[in-house]
C-alpha cells in the first residue's frame, strides 16, 4: 500500500472498470519516486490490515490510499496461498 501523503493527486489516472451488468471507475497511479509504499511479508492468519481507500473530505487530509497486489519473487514454492477478505464500509458522521 501507499502512503497516501506521497502521492500527488497528478499521479492519479481515471481508469475505467468494465462488468457485464455495469461500468465503474478507479484510479491507476503513475509512477513517481516520490511515492512511498509498504508490504506486510509475514503476517499471520491472526492479523489484519484495515486501510482507507477513500475520504471526501476536502480539507487537506489524505483523501486516497493506493494498494495493489503482487507476485513476491522471495516466497517459497510450498508456502501455503494467501487469503484476502475484503469488506467495503461506508462511515458517515457529522462534524
Amino acid at each position: 500500500m501507499a502512503d497516501g501523503t506521497t502521492v500527488a493527486a497528478d499521479d492519479l489516472v481515471a481508469s475505467d472498470l468494465i462488468y457485464p451488468n455495469r461500468r465503474g471507475e478507479t484510479y491507476s497511479v503513475k509512477y513517481n519516486p516520490n511515492h512511498r509504499w509498504f508490504y506486510f511479508p509475514e503476517m499471520t492468519p491472526d492479523e489484519a490490515l484495515l486501510l482507507k481507500c477513500y475520504d471526501s473530505a476536502t480539507d487537506g487530509r489524505t483523501r486516497f490510499g493506493p494498494h495493489t497486489a503482487f507476485v513476491d519473487p522471495t516466497t517459497p514454492a510450498d508456502a501455503a496461498p494467501r487469503e484476502s477478505i475484503e469488506i467495503r464500509t461506508l462511515v458517515f458522521h457529522k462534524q
